[in-house]
């Protein structure tokens, strides 16, 4: 048994955010009802072909569900989603700003005493944002995050990061209320944006900038507050990132990596303030020594010494990780036509078996569900000859 095990959600959803909320939702075992235009489905499934042809990012998010298509602007295919909500126990939607309450799928509208509706937008639903489009590097841009990373040149995150923060709070926001109601019978409505997800992950720099009145300098690979921690080369030519927390740590990197333990009393490394102050003086010295040993030397003295350290991994090398391969992490599963490796969800459960489902095509079960509804096979044959499913 799945602990969302006979929960049933319904998802009008696109892109990224929402999917990745209610994709977690099924590894817990939900039944998760993925409602797409006819025809092209979820825009995300055109992203790219790399992945046997389907998109990347559409099977990373889109396991374990069932698509059902239907045309919203048809008065049957409304009526099939009315019905689905009114047995669903939750609803999420992150449609275009406004759309939701034009269609009267706003959570004062579904309000059925049962439902928990989860509405997903870029910059909340007030204010004088609240009508913006919002895709993820714009919302990494309007939070200052581009800002803060990179080198030289501001750079954005590579990975969806606004994205995925919403989804995080949109799947953790729906646990919570499937909670309350399990514990007082009151359904209450959920509302996350990408811009207040990502603006909690930036609040580090934010009180940091607030209260100096300076923001974080970009650093690269390199942590702008903290140092030494950043990547040196090796002899060999290949970096190694290594990464001192406290004094305890720098004391063991001047005495048995650098061999200089007078460091530890020089005042323009005495502090980690300090040290970040004086980081180029600090990086040269370093690169000094790591000039003299091939990184596997390098990663193997400092592992001696206690400081955490680890090689600059392509994904490539990535996807062979240890850490990975010898736990098992990695799980086949089913897509359109073909079948390919997939990482198990990170919360591991104790005796509880993720579900890891197929990717479903476009439709996939549009008969299935209808038959469920009472539909009997002419009526489903009508209403896809009119593409209404």
């Amino acid at each position: 048994m799945r602990p969302l095990d006979g929960i049933t959600v319904v998802s009008i959803e696109q892109a990224v955010a929402a999917p990745f909320a209610t994709r977690q939702l099924a590894d817990l075992g939900a039944r998760v009802i993925k409602i797409e235009r006819p025809g092209g489905g979820d825009f995300a499934r055109r992203y790219d072909e790399s992945v046997d042809g389907q998109a990347s990012y559409f099977v990373w998010l889109n396991r374990s569900k069932e698509s059902l298509a239907l045309d919203l602007k048809d008065q049957r295919g409304r009526a099939v989603l009315d019905e689905l909500l009114a047995e669903a126990d939750v609803f999420v939607q992150n449609l275009a700003p406004g759309a939701a309450a034009r269609m009267g799928l706003d959570a004062e509208s579904l309000d059925n005493g049962k439902l928990i509706v989860c509405d997903v937008s870029g910059f909340g639903s007030s204010g004088s944002w609240s009508q913006r489009k919002a895709y993820d590097l714009l919302v990494q841009c309007q939070t200052g995050l581009v800002s803060l990373t990179g080198g030289e040149e501001p750079a954005k995150v590579g990975v969806s990061i606004a994205d995925i923060s919403a989804g995080m709070y949109a799947y953790s926001g729906i646990l919570s209320a499937l909670y309350l109601r399990a514990t007082t019978g009151e359904a209450r409505s959920v509302e996350v944006s990408l811009f207040d997800s990502l603006a909690e992950w930036v609040s580090q720099p934010a009180h940091f900038t607030r209260h100096t009145g300076t923001q974080p300098q970009r650093a690269g690979a390199s942590h702008p507050t903290i140092a030494p921690y950043g990547p040196f080369t090796a002899a060999d030519g290949k970096q190694v990132l290594l990464a001192v927390q406290n004094d305890r740590e720098w004391a063991a990197l001047c005495g048995r990596f650098l061999g200089d333990t007078g460091l530890t009393g020089d005042e323009r490394f005495a502090t980690n303030s300090a040290r970040v102050r004086h980081r180029d003086e600090l990086d040269g010295i370093i690169a000094d020594r790591f000039a003299c040993l091939d990184s596997e030397e390098a990663g193997k003295l400092l592992d001696e010494i206690g400081i955490a350290n680890a090689g600059l991994n392509s994904v490539a090398e990535f996807l062979q990780h240890p850490a990975l391969t010898e736990r098992g992490r990695w799980r086949d599963i089913g897509i359109p036509g073909s079948v390919v490796p997939s990482l198990l969800p990170p919360a591991i459960l104790s005796g509880v078996d993720p579900r890891m489902d197929p990717v479903p095509d476009v439709g996939d079960h549009s008969g299935t569900i209808l038959a469920e509804l009472g539909r009997n096979q002419e009526e489903i044959g009508e209403l896809r000859a009119q593409g209404v499913i």
